[in-house]
């Protein structure tokens, strides 16, 4: 008896973008587009959504009229892969990206809250994040207890790593800014 292997076949962003303009997708998917797979996003929790908001209202503080601060945005890495992160950074714009989804030279800084997907955030959106050139990505790791910050993409990593834990400080490198880690931590 032979057995058949399933075909995966990869996608585009465009025919990402054709599945829920048809409604194939719908803004009830919690799913983004990684390396031409649809990947399904973790059901996000109380202890998610509020590190989420606390990061947001920290950043959106320190930032206001020095870049868009985005939260759960879509970003447009390249013709395979459009993740949305739980904050990102962006270039300042006026018009709030009202034409297009940012890309990568828009990107200042990447960041995941993971609850449950550090895994996923490490193994899968890290080697996506370096390669499309994002200058620094951080993953908030709350089992962990811990902010890992990641800088100086090369290939598909990172060159320099920083584990950051309570005590510590955070430069915003393009602002000459800090945040503290606790802040970030609940």
């Amino acid at each position: 008896m032979t057995t058949t292997q399933p075909i995966r076949r990869k996608i585009s962003v465009a025919q990402y973008h054709r599945m829920a303009e048809t409604g194939i997708l719908t803004e009830d998917d919690r799913v983004e587009l990684l390396n031409g797979e649809i990947t399904e996003m973790s059901p996000i929790g109380p202890t998610h959504t509020a590190h989420v908001k606390g990061i947001n209202r920290i950043l959106s503080r320190l930032l206001e009229g020095l870049a868009v601060v985005g939260v759960q945005d879509p970003i447009l890495l390249n013709d395979s892969s459009e993740p949305i992160p739980d904050i990102s950074i962006l270039r300042w714009r006026a018009d709030d990206y009202l034409e297009a989804h940012p890309t990568p030279q828009d990107v200042l800084l990447v960041i995941e809250v993971a609850d449950s997907s550090v895994t996923l955030d490490r193994e899968a959106k890290l080697p996506i994040y370096a390669k499309a050139g994002i200058a620094e990505y951080w993953i908030v790791n709350i089992p962990g207890k811990k902010v890992e910050v990641y800088r100086t993409p090369i290939n598909d990593y990172y060159r320099d790593v920083l584990i950051c834990t309570s005590g510590d400080l955070i430069d915003l490198k393009p602002f000459n800014l800090q945040v503290q880690v606790s802040s970030l931590l609940k």
